[in-house]
């Protein structure tokens, strides 16, 4: 089933945007490992980086809540939040 002239522009045109932002995603891919490279650099633990990147991204309240879940969890396992620091 041929596509119709309009069709086709519009075609082109999506599949234009999308190659043009993977190569966006592409160049920011890039960029976060140059500051993670450059974290680690610095003496920074990236896996712990990484890890407040996450906390920072979640919502308020689900992060406490996840919290609560973590810390009821540990305490039934007898393991001190201290220690699973």
């Amino acid at each position: 089933m041929p596509l119709q002239s309009s069709a086709k522009d519009q075609l082109r045109a999506i599949v234009a945007r999308i190659e043009r932002l993977e190569e966006e995603k592409a160049a920011l891919a890039a960029d976060l490992r140059e500051v993670y490279a450059e974290a680690k650099g610095n003496g920074f633990d990236v896996k712990t980086l990484k890890s407040v990147i996450r906390i920072r991204k979640q919502d308020e309240n689900k992060r406490r809540e996840a919290e609560a879940v973590l810390s009821t969890y540990l305490h039934a396992l007898g393991i001190t939040e201290a220690e699973a620091a």
